[in-house]
């Protein structure tokens, strides 16, 4: 839910400075911006919080840390191409595959009842993800609308 938080709100504390200043409103900015904020505030867990990332990668997959590291290093880049019109396309096609491919983590955390932040099996369970999946679908949608759509 914090993610979802940080997206709309820097979306609107963009938007409106730029229309205040500009006279127009500047969705792509905001929306990529916004986006890009989100992505950047997610990746700081994957290294603060590794320990609990760890324990959300399913069983199947090997160097869990490496792929907790390479996941959050990924949003930092995605992040990147957001802000930069010539990448904005490209970024947004590879985030909504990178959105899909990181859910059956998020499946497996909830399954698990895993708390990421204290890496533990006490966490939210599997009514979390009547939360999650449907905030992953925002999530590609908003990366669509304002990644691909809009351009």
């Amino acid at each position: 839910m914090k993610p979802f938080i940080v997206l709309i709100l820097v979306f609107f504390l963009v938007l409106f400075p730029f229309y205040w200043i500009e006279g127009s409103w500047s969705f792509i900015l905001a929306g990529n911006i916004a986006m890009a904020v989100m992505l950047v505030f997610t990746a700081i867990g994957h290294f603060v919080f590794w320990q609990g990332m760890v324990l959300m990668v399913p069983q199947m997959f090997p160097a869990k840390r490496a792929l907790v590291y390479i996941t959050g290093i990924l949003e930092i880049l995605f992040a990147g191409g957001l802000c930069i019109p010539a990448t904005r396309r490209l970024a947004a096609d590879l985030l909504i595959l990178f959105f899909l491919m990181v859910l059956p983590a998020n499946i497996n955390a909830a399954q698990k009842s895993v708390d990421f932040q204290k890496a533990t099996y006490d966490g939210k369970g599997v009514g979390y993800l009547w939360l999650r999946i449907p905030l992953q679908i925002i999530f590609i949608i908003w990366a669509a609308y304002f990644g691909i759509i809009l351009e």
